[in-house]
Formats: structure tokens, sequence, C-alpha cells
């Protein structure tokens, strides 16, 4: 029985090799940090902590090249998926988006592009552009939800809406591009009901995939403050993975799992540790799925 839908079985599948996912830097900011609607960024946001293995004085070609390089040395990966990861990579004009993105054109192991942005940073024609190379390559666009609770969305002052997700899923839905949401696990406010309504409505909204995190504390962050002030209090790795397997069981059966966990250098991480045993709660999960009979799409309900 399969637990979860896992990217790489999907990557298999659909490429027949081993396909690996370059994170890459292409200049961009945020209109949560650039004073558009906030100079504070979310409450947990470090995007060099995010990425650290990124080189953000190199060259979008050269990251890309490096990144390949090192994709087939130590994974021994055969196709890539360029991911436009750190900040808002559809916060600039069209113009300046083609600029960017046509840079994979130039690597023919490159076979997808994925672009992390914000849900209130997209409109058609933006979308239109990012639709144009799905005639070449996968395309997946990555919109940053973290909850559908506009009282936690305030808290960790995301400065956009539930609604405003909605909306770029409407539009996204329209064309051929697939949709990956990112949600976090474990948000201040938020106990287990509320964290299960996300995970049932991500489940109607029938995502082609997802990402999930539990929340930790970065250095140089709100949260952090917040932290070491008392305000926060952090979920344990069996809490984590409790809550997880439940989270999981509500998806859609065909939603991708791109993501369990997040990954951070001891040097930028704060807290939890746990965070560092990537290896460790995944099979404490799968453990745990396996014993209980909780599997993805237990729980979900056709609408």
């Amino acid at each position: 029985m399969r637990l979860y839908y896992k990217f790489s079985e999907y990557l298999k599948n659909k490429f027949n090799c081993r396909v690996h996912k370059i994170p890459v830097y292409a200049g961009f900011t945020c209109p949560n940090l650039d004073g558009t609607k906030s100079f504070k960024g979310c409450i947990y946001c470090n995007n060099y902590a995010f990425s650290p293995s990124l080189k953000y004085s190199e060259s979008l070609e050269e990251q890309i090249k490096k990144g390949i390089e090192h994709g087939k040395k130590r994974f021994k990966a055969e196709k890539f998926i360029v991911y436009f990861q750190p900040y808002t990579n559809t916060y600039a004009p069209v113009e300046i988006l083609r600029e960017k993105f046509d840079v994979v054109k130039k690597f023919q192991e490159v076979v997808g592009i994925s672009i992390g942005t914000r849900p209130d940073c997209i409109d058609e024609k933006k979308l239109d552009l990012i639709e144009s190379y799905s005639i070449n390559y996968e395309v997946w666009i990555e919109y940053g939800l973290q909850s559908i609770h506009e009282k936690t969305l305030k808290l960790i002052n995301r400065n956009h809406t539930y609604m405003d997700f909605l909306k770029s899923i409407e539009m996204t839905r329209k064309r051929n591009i697939k949709i990956c949401a990112h949600v976090i696990i474990g948000l201040p406010g938020e106990n287990k009901e509320e964290i299960i309504e996300t995970a049932k409505e991500c489940g109607r909204l029938k995502l082609d995939g997802i990402k999930i995190h539990p929340l930790h504390v970065l250095r140089n962050t709100e949260l952090e403050k917040m932290y070491y002030d008392g305000k926060v209090k952090l979920l344990n790795m069996e809490e984590y993975i409790e809550i997880l397997a439940d989270f999981i069981s509500f998806l859609h059966p065909e939603t991708v799992i791109q993501r369990l966990t997040a990954d951070c250098k001891r040097e930028y991480l704060v807290a939890p540790i746990w965070l560092l045993e990537k290896q460790k709660m995944l099979k404490h999960l799968e453990l745990k799925m396996e014993k209980e009979s909780i599997y993805q799409g237990k729980n979900y309900k056709e609408n």
C-alpha cells in the first residue's frame, strides 16, 4: 500500500530517470520586504537559511550549470528541474521574468521549471508567460499558503489573504501549469483542529502538489524574538508526526507530496533541533502510518 505519493515516484514515472531539482536565485525581492506591503517580511523568513547552498553572487546561468554538475555527481541525476526559489519569483514586469526564465533554455538537461511565489503576485499576463514554457517543459508554480486561517496569516505577517490564494488557484487552473502549495504545521495560535481544516481545504482543492513544513525558528527573524520571549511553543518530533499523519490522510490521493519537512543548516537553526534528523523523522512517520493503517486520501471526501 502506498502511504503517500512521493515526488520522487512522480518524477520517475514521468521521466523514467532520476530527476533533480536545482534551487536558484534570480535576483528578485518581495513586496513583503521592500515596503510595498511591509518591511518586516513574514515572521519566520530568512531566505539564506531556506537555501543555504545558493551562491547569491553568481549569475543565474552559473548557478544552473553548477547545479547540474552537482546533481549528476552526487545524485546520479540525468534530468533537472530549475527551481526559482528565494523571495518572490513573479515580482517583476513580464519582460524581466521572461529574461530570467529563458536562461533555462541554454541547458538541454533541464526538463522543467518551478517558480516559487506569493498568491498576491500573479496576474493573467504573468501566467501567460509561465504557461508558454509548458510547450517544452514541465511547469510548476509554488504558492506560499501556510494556512487558510486569516488570524494566522495576520499574525505571521503574510500580508495576503486566503482569498488571494483561491484567486491565484482559479487563474492558474485554466492553464497547463501544475500547482503546489506550501503549508506550515505548528504556526502560533493554531490547534490541531485548525491545522486539519487547512488539510481538508487542500484536499478539496485537489492540488497537484504540496510541501509541508514544521514551524522552525531561524536566526535573525521576528520568530526568533518571539521564541526567546516565550511567545511561541514548537512541536516536538512526536507531536509533529501525529499531526502530519492525519494531515496527509485528508489530501487527495493524487496530490504529489514534494516535501514533509524542512532542510536547514545547523548554523541558521535555533529550534527545534530534531529538524536536523530528517531521515529519522520520515522513518518514524512511515512506521506510524503503517502501524495505524493511515494513508494519503484515507479521510479525503469527494465534493
